[in-house]
């Protein structure tokens, strides 16, 4: 026999799955050991670790004295590392977390002797659509995958097209995926039999000639001991991934192409129910992402002296481990998913950490009764901001001019009025802070000790003076200042920096002029959008151009008896999504600010019952008995904002149910437009089957979805689904289940991984989620802008300067502007302004880039230095391709 299979040893690594991570890797550094000495012992044994230099690091962690084993082999090219750091969830992570991943994977494994040339993907739940273009800039000219992959790919090679046109030779798994060859030695007697069975099965997929591939591992799997010389026997050869897929150039001439996301379960099931599971935890991601990216990393490069670069890289370890396609997913254990939510806690206070860091730098310039405002988005923004000041005098910006405000809320002073000791007064006393404020000064009157307390105090205090005045006193009151807090409408600089404070005698010209937004009984309207609330507790939003939408926000709750990978309604399912009460309260009514809250009672089934399908209840449904759930909704409209916020949040004590948010559109839609990853992906209204798994068209979304007229904003990966033959948005708020996976489910005819209970994942407790609809005209173009600002809050932070000090004067940091242009990244690398931005365009477009430098150069996503671009007077005019992700270095 020739030798046309080539078998390639692998184990498919999950870090932490149906057992948490540190119980995973007991198992793995067995399995290392194993593997070392196994192939120091048979010189001809070849082995690929899964991809991920995760392993070797945890692995390398217990076992350091074998760092120089592994580098020997990898140097040897006998053992496949890298590039990943971790095998990634591709839609529940930012495009920037795929980058860091990459990158972090691929330059440690440079250290051990390179990395793996292929983009190995061999088990995520599909695939964004930009991949090939993020593969292929980061030097690499192969990916390998299995799941996704369209019933038109008929080959076991295909060129996988981004939308930017870079198409990647791309390696599929047919036949069995990772684990194609995982049963070809299981019989040793029957080697030629099975390797002639093999072969024909493949032929099938490869074509006449070549060699095939046999993957030949599988989940947590060892290597075999003789294994050489069983291949030996059937006259194969042994190899790795990257042994087998360099033996192609990379060309992708004469293959069959396939564009854009594969998420098709016409091969493989791709689990899509993980995007809405344990939503509290992909709420966590989205809001540790933001603040490490669009706060920490660019605040820092701009305005934070010397680069914490340690802190940002701690940061974006722990994002890039949760990552993980068993980890963010919450396909795991219970307790894995709590060491998933600890993990981004500790990114998101890393991010916040450096934040303040910076923000405090640059508060010390401004005097303490004012407030430094910081602008998170590489364009000018006039936007509302929440600031918390002294008195009642109007505010000003660096040039005096009077700016915009509205008193949401005035700040109690009297802060205690008790009969009290004072000598117990005295012990609430810390230098000179009392109740968390400073004291200003102190006096007795007839038997009443009071102190002023203030934010901030210059005040010497003596309390050996303080204690011969307490004769007689039987009284103690605590007055603060009078303070309140106010909704600014602010302007600030890209990327920039402002500040305001209030001033008496201020000049009654505002710094611009602004339509207000204003409350009526029902109704808010701030010009470009009217909402009204609906006897029902729904609403109708009218835009500026007259698109119209009624029943906005309507909650339907159904049973879920599914598992953490796939949604599956009972046999007798009970909707419901009629509210038996709803109560509207005004909170505030303008000028800036104006907001309802809508309440909404609902009587939800408590649970499931017959999930398990027992003889007493052979089909699944949901109980006789209900919870009373309250669904409160804050609807609040802005100035100047073109969408209204959402903030929808209860208690779920019911289990087993899914909710959703339904939002009619205002013309019935054919298809979706929803951000991905360095990308805006359309879809239908339906999802290619043919593996056995309901091909259900439920979808995840980035930051925004839209269709038929409107958007939705978001601050999190969202599953979302165009229902009622696309004539309603429906959004997943919530999933409830209570089994890692089952054996038996109506939507998949096969296990996704043990049946094991995750009490956890029904998700009770307080549950809330922020989002904001935006109706639209005929094009989505003007969405991306609407979500930046959304997601993107203005940050105030409170003056620390002498407050003599005059404000001043605000400052541009960078400015990034151009049509259809999106900033997703900016950092310091090797001493240079590093900035990363994609265009959101089918056609061709210029990013206008403008700040402090003089030169400026391209750079590939591991910032290996390119062609240099001209730069006049500080700006650079840099051309894109249309969805072109583009990396470019900035310096002086």
């Amino acid at each position: 026999m020739s030798a046309e299979i080539v078998v390639v040893p692998h184990t498919h690594w999950d870090r932490e799955w149906y057992e948490p991570f540190q119980r995973f890797r007991l198992r793995l550094v067995a399995l290392l050991d194993e593997v070392l000495d196994t192939m120091e012992r048979e010189p001809d044994y070849h082995f690929t670790l899964d991809g991920q230099l995760a392993c070797v690091d945890d692995y390398l962690e217990v076992r350091p004295e074998n760092r120089d084993r592994i580098a020997a082999l990898v140097e040897s090219g006998r053992l496949a590392v890298g590039p990943w750091q971790i095998l990634l969830d591709e839609f529940l992570c930012s495009g920037e977390n795929i980058v860091r991943n990459l990158e972090l994977g691929m330059n440690r494994a440079d250290k051990l002797g390179g990395a793996m040339p292929v983009g190995y993907l061999p088990d995520m739940f599909g695939h964004t659509a930009q991949m090939p273009q993020i593969l292929r800039r980061a030097g690499l000219l192969h990916a390998c995958v299995y799941r996704g992959v369209p019933s038109s790919v008929v080959t076991d090679a295909f060129a996988w097209v981004a939308p930017d046109g870079t198409a990647l030779r791309t390696q599929y798994l047919p036949a069995g995926g990772y684990g194609n060859g995982a049963h070809l030695f299981e019989d040793p007697a029957h080697l030629p039999e099975r390797a002639a069975e093999f072969t024909e099965r493949m032929r099938e997929w490869h074509g006449p000639e070549g060699a095939l591939l046999a993957m030949y591992g599988t989940d947590h799997s060892a290597p075999v001991r003789g294994l050489p010389g069983m291949v030996a026997d059937i006259g194969a050869r042994m190899d790795t991934l990257s042994g087998y897929i360099g033996a192609y150039s990379g060309d992708v001439e004469g293959l069959p192409r396939v564009s854009g996301e594969l998420r098709s379960h016409a091969r493989a099931n791709i689990l899509p129910g993980v995007i809405s599971v344990r939503a509290h935890v992909k709420q966590a991601m989205g809001r540790a992402e933001r603040m490490v990216e669009r706060y920490a990393e660019p605040l820092a490069t701009l305005w934070g002296g010397d680069w914490p670069g340690r802190f940002l890289d701690m940061a974006w370890w722990r994002l890039v481990d949760a990552s993980g396609h068993d980890s963010v997913t919450g396909c795991g254990v219970d307790d894995t998913a709590q060491q998933v939510a600890a993990r981004i806690a500790e990114a998101e206070h890393l991010g916040q950490a450096v934040r303040d860091m910076v923000t405090a730098r640059l508060s010390a310039a401004v005097p303490s009764d004012g407030v430094l405002v910081v602008n998170p988005t590489p364009a000018t923004r006039r936007g509302v901001v929440l600031v918390d000041v002294a008195g009642r005098d109007p505010l000003v910006d660096p040039t005096g001019a009077r700016v915009p405000a509205q008193t949401l809320e005035y700040a109690p002073t009297l802060l205690l009025d008790a009969e009290m000791d004072p000598a117990t007064a005295l012990t609430f006393i810390h230098g000179t802070e009392l109740y968390g404020q400073h004291i200003t000064g102190w006096s007795v009157d007839d038997g009443t000790l009071t102190f002023t307390v203030a934010r901030e105090s210059a005040t010497a205090f003596n309390v050996a003076q303080l204690r011969g005045a307490l004769d007689g006193v039987t009284r103690v009151r605590i007055v603060a200042e009078a303070r309140r807090t106010v909704a600014a409408l602010v302007e600030t600089p890209p990327l920039g920096r402002t500040s305001i404070r209030p001033a008496s005698g201020a000049s009654s010209a505002v710094s611009a002029p602004v339509v207000g937004v204003r409350a009526e009984e029902r109704a808010l309207d701030n010009g470009l959008l009217r909402v009204e609330v609906a006897a029902d507790g729904t609403l109708a939003l009218t835009g500026a151009d007259g698109i119209t939408l009624t029943g906005a926000g309507r909650i339907v709750d159904g049973g879920d008896v599914g598992d953490t990978y796939n949604y599956a309604p009972p046999a007798e399912d009970r909707i419901v999504s009629d509210p038996v009460s709803v109560e509207l309260t005004p909170v505030c009514s303008g000028p800036l600010v104006a907001a309802f809250d809508v309440r909404r009672t609902y009587r939800w089934p408590a649970a499931g019952q017959g999930i398990e399908g027992t003889p007493e209840i052979p089909a699944a449904a949901r109980t006789e008995a209900t919870e009373d759930i309250v669904v409160d909704t804050r609807v609040e409209l802005r100035a100047g904002e073109p969408y209204v916020r959402l903030h929808v949040s209860f208690d779920n004590r019911c289990s087993d149910h899914r909710v959703r948010l339904h939002v009619p559109l205002p013309t019935r839609a054919a298809a979706s437009h929803a951000e991905g990853q360095f990308a805006v992906v359309t879809r239908g209204l339906s999802s290619e089957g043919g593996c056995g798994e309901e091909p259900l068209p439920t979808f995840p979304a980035s930051g925004w979805v839209a269709a038929g007229g409107v958007a939705a904003l978001l601050e999190h990966v969202t599953e979302y689904e165009l229902v009622d033959d696309g004539a309603e948005l429906a959004l997943t708020l919530l999933r409830s289940v209570g089994y890692l996976s089952r054996n038996l489910h109506v939507m998949r005819p096969e296990p996704a991984g043990p049946q094991l209970p995750t009490p956890a994942a029904q998700s009770r407790g307080l549950r809330s989620v922020s989002l904001a609809l935006m109706p639209y005209g005929e094009s989505w173009a003007a969405v991306p802008p609407a979500a930046e600002t959304f997601r993107h809050d203005l940050l105030a932070v409170p003056g620390t300067g002498d407050p003599s000090l005059a404000l001043p004067p605000a400052a541009s940091g960078l400015s990034v502007t151009g049509d259809g242009v999106v900033m997703t990244s900016l950092r310091v690398r090797d001493g240079r302004h590093e900035l990363r931005v994609v265009a959101y365009s089918e056609t061709p477009t210029n990013a206008i880039i403008s700040g402090t430098f003089t030169q400026a150069r391209h750079a590939d996503l591991r910032g290996r230095p390119g062609d240099p671009i001209p730069v006049s007077s500080g700006t650079v005019h840099l051309p894109l391709r249309p969805w072109e992700i583009a990396t470019i270095q900035l310096g002086n």
